[in-house]
């Protein structure tokens, strides 16, 4: 009986330790990026600019103000789905611009009434984005991702609320068609007379081409890059100043 006894509890501890052996378990953490849906349309957004924002680039922020319920859902919809590294380069990018324009848009509505984004203590260094789990200014979107995907055309294509700076697209950016768009407002903005006065000797161009013209001296010089895109074409040696930037409200 006694011997009964004994095989009837080692039974247990040698099945234990068989399945033991034969479990595996999956080292990779469980993240957002793993458990959600990779695709986003920025349908919403592309529906609150074509509402709200003119062909021209001009933001009707009370306007927007109405629709700020779903502007939140656009925001919670990017919250959700951050780019993993199955993401190819235009979603990433149509992502992060995207993110860019609508929280700046965001951060104008939360502060409103103002005539300037520098009315803002720190408007591109507060961190009030919540992507996933994690906080982002927008300087931070700008500087440590947008730019170290050396796409210089991101700087026309994200917009800080202000005159002077290239218009707000009012069509969300998207993977499919974000060469098209990038070459369009490059188009735009470097032909746009009250951004750039330019003629073939001399030049008169955007701060923008100065605060960040390493990046657009990467395949040569700034006159290189604007000949890409201007209407007029604009010899090596040209005399070049930069103008004044207007922070007024684009509204």
């Amino acid at each position: 009986m006694k011997k009964y006894l004994i095989i009837l509890i080692l039974l247990p501890i040698i099945s234990q330790g068989k399945n033991k052996e034969s479990i595996k378990v999956d080292p990779t953490p469980c993240t957002i990026e793993n458990t959600v849906d990779d695709n986003i349309t920025h349908n919403r957004w592309n529906t609150l600019l074509q509402k709200n924002v003119s062909k021209d680039g001009t933001v009707n922020y009370k306007a927007f103000q109405k629709d700020s319920k779903e502007l939140q859902s656009y925001l919670e919809e990017l919250s959700l789905k951050v780019p993993n590294k199955s993401w190819s380069k235009n979603a990433t990018l149509a992502y992060w611009i995207n993110a860019y324009n609508a929280f700046t848009v965001k951060l104008i509505l939360d502060n409103m009434p103002l005539k300037s984004i520098k009315d803002i203590s720190n408007p591109w260094g507060k961190k009030f984005i919540s992507l996933a789990n994690k906080k982002y200014s927008l300087e931070e979107i700008e500087h440590e991702i947008l730019r170290k995907m050396d796409e210089p055309r991101i700087h026309f294509a994200i917009n800080c609320a202000s005159f002077s700076c290239p218009n707000l697209l009012n069509s969300a950016y998207t993977e499919a068609k974000l060469e098209q768009q990038l070459t369009a407002i490059s188009k735009s903005f470097v032909n746009d007379k009250s951004k750039n006065s330019i003629t073939a000797n001399k030049i008169e161009i955007s701060k923008i081409f100065d605060w960040f013209g390493g990046d657009f001296k990467k395949d040569g010089s700034v006159i290189e890059f604007l000949n890409r895109y201007s209407s007029t074409k604009i010899n090596a040696r040209a005399k070049l100043t930069y103008k004044d930037y207007n922070w007024s409200l684009n509204d």
